[in-house]
């Protein structure tokens, strides 16, 4: 129990922290503006996480650690490799949009120059996983001919992650499953052996909303849920 709560004091403080990044950037938030919206004291907090540094580091590391869960529970479906690439794509769009540690992790890696803690290299694992999921297309018959695995997957990840940048700069994500549904009736097109975007992105969205397939909570927060039980 002692273990529980602690770290559940881990991870109020972490999205204390998130948010305020989130709002005013590494440098406009200082320790005691963490402490006076977590309701903790610096030394609590010092506890916890060394320095500011160190809580910022914690930050980027749980967005990366967000990425295996929300991978492995789209590469585990029977689904086509195309269906799984833009299912995941989606998943990932409504992180960044709703989960607040999430979208802050990408933040401070753009920030990276005014923290003393060296940070995860971003986009590489994407763009591994991009390609492993494109040459299971192309294995299985659904990639267009002509069509590498490996540029057409470093080009993914840069339109996935270039909407993300403009639709933060417009409109914060609000519209961001719309324009990613435009972005893959684009994609598609290219990518698929018999190009039909709308059925493939039909079939993805109509699996959503399947309970067999509904997104499940992470571990953080069925840790939360138990303890608030």
């Amino acid at each position: 129990m002692r273990r529980v709560r602690a770290n559940l004091t881990r991870r109020a403080l972490l999205e204390t922290a998130a948010q305020l990044f989130d709002e005013r950037g590494y440098a406009g938030t200082s320790i005691s503006d963490i402490s006076a919206l977590s309701g903790r004291t610096s030394g609590a907090i010092y506890f916890h996480y060394a320095s500011k540094e160190k809580l910022a580091l914690a930050v980027v590391e749980e967005h990366f650690a967000s990425w295996p869960r929300m991978i492995e529970r789209h590469r585990s479906t029977g689904r086509p490799a195309l269906e799984k690439l833009v299912a995941l794509s989606f998943t990932v769009a409504r992180a960044f949009r709703d989960d607040v540690v999430v979208r802050v992790g990408s933040r401070l890696w753009m920030e990276r120059k005014a923290i003393a803690a060296p940070l995860p290299t971003p986009f590489v694992d994407w763009i591994e996983v991009v390609t492993e999921l494109l040459a299971e297309a192309r294995a299985n018959g659904e990639l267009a001919a002509g069509v590498d695995p490996v540029p057409a997957a470093h080009s993914v990840v840069c339109a996935f992650f270039g909407l993300h940048t403009v639709s933060d700069a417009l409109d914060g994500r609000e519209h961001i499953e719309q324009h990613l549904h435009n972005l893959w009736r684009l994609l598609l097109t290219a990518l698929q052996a018999h190009p039909d975007p709308a059925a493939l992105l039909d079939r993805v969205h109509a699996a959503r909303t399947s309970p067999s397939t509904m997104e499940r909570p992470s571990a953080d927060q069925a840790l939360l849920t138990r303890a608030e039980a």
